[in-house]
């Protein structure tokens, strides 16, 4: 069943229905934002969950602008040639999850592929910031590949975020389509590597987190088979969502995933030995981050 964002009459399925969150606090999100000059994911993806978690104080900060150096084509951000990094951007985030008195801070990025390190160096100067900001809040990085330079996802590593996130998004026979200028394998080595990382150092471990989007012409058995290899990875948590068009240009829905296989892929990811699996609809690699980790 494709369906054509904003070109087509075609209704969604009812359990795609929702109502329009109710206001909250997402004006006061909204204008702390623009006051301290930020961006979300959560409005430049377009995510379907942004009126809920906005009116209930929360969001999802994209770090290093607004323009992306890939052409995924699922993905709402531009593609375009990226600003410098901005220095103050620590500090201004770091003040943003202060206001809003974050229990659980979820950081995520473009992909900054003109940057020598990816911008992994950025990634720490954030996650610093906010450990003195916010002490008491439990950070979680969602990382771009760092282009398979492992060197920098240690130094993200280093940072000891509470929850690393890299997530492989669809199943590898559709890569070329979906992710191109990525590669599954890569991925999958993003998130070996934190592991690996935090053994060598002796310390504690180092949460892995990844997720997946549904709808994109993936079989059940494909999907399967990507938690396989997450859990031969380490993965400890997953996300599973429905695949939404952002516009005509992007790719358009092949099936509208039913509740019940959401349901069915949670149940399988627990027996696989995942310690927490968000799968339905609506999910989103952050959404309900904070009590997927407390899970």
């Amino acid at each position: 069943m494709a369906y054509e964002h904003g070109t087509s009459s075609k209704r969604l399925p009812p359990w795609l229905r929702r109502p329009i969150a109710t206001p909250g606090q997402a004006n006061a999100v909204e204008g702390l934002l623009t006051e301290l000059n930020l961006h979300t994911v959560c409005q430049s993806a377009k995510c379907p969950n942004r009126g809920e978690c906005f009116a209930s104080g929360t969001a999802t900060f994209m770090i290093m602008g607004d323009a992306c150096t890939r052409g995924c084509r699922f993905c709402a951000v531009d593609t375009a040639t990226p600003a410098p990094l901005d220095p103050g951007e620590p500090a201004r985030l770091a003040e943003a999850a202060a206001r809003m008195e974050l229990k659980h801070v979820v950081v995520t990025t473009v992909t900054r592929d003109d940057l020598a390190d990816g911008g992994a160096a950025h990634f720490v100067a954030v996650v610093e910031a906010l450990r003195e900001a916010v002490p008491s809040a439990t950070v979680e990085v969602l990382t771009s590949d760092f282009a398979g330079s492992l060197a920098d996802v240690d130094t993200v590593a280093a940072a000891r975020p509470d929850v690393f996130n890299h997530n492989l998004e669809t199943v590898p026979r559709l890569y070329a389509e979906v992710r191109p200028g990525a590669d599954y394998a890569r991925s999958l080595a993003v998130l070996k590597r934190v592991k690996h990382w935090a053994a060598e150092q002796g310390g504690e471990d180092i949460p892995t987190k990844s997720g997946l989007m549904l709808g994109l012409g993936e079989s059940v058995e494909e999907v399967l088979a990507v938690m396989r290899d997450l859990r031969e990875a380490g993965c400890d948590m997953l996300t599973m969502g429905q695949y939404l068009r952002p516009s005509p240009k992007h790719l358009p829905v092949t099936e509208f995933v039913p509740p019940e296989t959401f349901a069915h892929l949670a149940r399988e990811g627990y027996k696989m030995g995942f310690h927490a699996v968000a799968s339905a609809p609506f999910v989103r690699s952050s959404y309900h981050a904070g009590e997927m980790l407390a899970e």
